[in-house]
């Protein structure tokens, strides 16, 4: 009878709601955050041990829109967010949305899980070095080159100077470590989930969401909501966590950034240190729209 009388009483109870902490990690990776669009360590630092020291949390979300950068920023990120999972015991669950391409994959390896858009851009597991050289337009134009160094590979790769086979050879075995250094990461954190060719995983190739699980880069075809209420209940409780928005930049920046305490600062170098900002600000933004071009986006 007190059987009957218990089951009669769960079916009016209540699960408890669960928590899940999202974090977005939105642009391109670089130390340089000036843009306030810019993922690195510095930028994300609070955010990342916010989520994890959130009251009640079951898990932890990461979703990834990213079309890669400095791969060291990307591994400082990857760390953290992997020592604050461990150290809580908080799963943790990646998303991506349009690209997660180099370094936005490498964060992605953070997570106990991935999950991909069915057009989503992920992969590019490689290293890439791009530059311009301006030797003949020297010639050109009557122009010398002085350069002084001490240490025969300071000037390596100069672009106003005809390239040398040895800062080639060089630059490709920087390169071809730092690749060695992702393909670990790859195989630590997929493990026996990782498919076959490797050769194709590992080319510097990048695939779409179903390919990616095919070669075990992510672990289905799904997106945010529809796979949290499947995980964690219809009513689970969804906390979005995003860096704070940019400040005014450019010429308001600088006045903000003078000294206040000098009523008679000179106009002059504050229109200069304004045009200074606005350059610095345009070339940042040229900069990530090429990151995000290349993947047509």
């Amino acid at each position: 009878m007190f059987g009957h009388i218990r089951v009669f009483f769960d079916k009016f109870r209540k699960e408890p709601r669960k928590t899940v902490a999202v974090l977005r990690l939105e642009g391109v990776i670089a130390a340089n955050a000036r843009m306030g669009k810019a993922i690195n360590l510095d930028a994300y630092a609070k955010l990342i041990e916010r989520a994890f020291t959130m009251p009640g949390v079951d898990a932890v979300a990461l979703v990834i829109n990213s079309p890669g950068g400095s791969p060291v920023q990307s591994a400082l990120v990857m760390d953290r967010i992997r020592e604050m999972a461990d150290d809580n015991d908080i799963p943790v669950i990646a998303f991506t949305e349009d690209v997660a391409a180099s370094g936005g994959y490498m964060i992605a390896l953070a997570a106990d899980e991935i999950y991909a858009h069915p057009a989503s851009i992920v992969g590019s597991i490689g290293v890439v070095y791009a530059g311009f050289g301006f030797p003949e337009a020297m010639k050109k134009m009557g122009v010398e080159r002085r350069i002084f160094t001490a240490g025969e590979s300071k000037s390596m790769l100069d672009p106003f100077e005809p390239t040398k086979e040895e800062d080639v050879e060089r630059i490709k075995d920087l390169q071809n470590k730092i690749h060695e250094y992702f393909k670990d990461m790859v195989r630590k954190r997929r493990g026996k989930r990782l498919g076959s060719p490797r050769i194709k995983i590992f080319s510097g190739d990048v695939f779409l969401g179903a390919e990616a699980q095919k070669l075990g880069l992510v672990d289905g075809v799904d997106t945010l909501r529809p796979k949290l209420k499947e995980r964690f209940g219809q009513n689970v409780r969804i906390r979005v966590l995003a860096p704070d928005k940019p400040k005014l930049a450019g010429l308001l920046g600088v006045l903000s950034g003078g000294d206040k305490s000098d009523p008679g600062a000179k106009s002059a170098d504050l229109l200069n240190a304004g045009s200074k900002g606005l350059v610095d600000d345009a070339i940042d933004s040229v900069e990530t729209r090429l990151w995000w071009q290349k993947w047509g986006l």
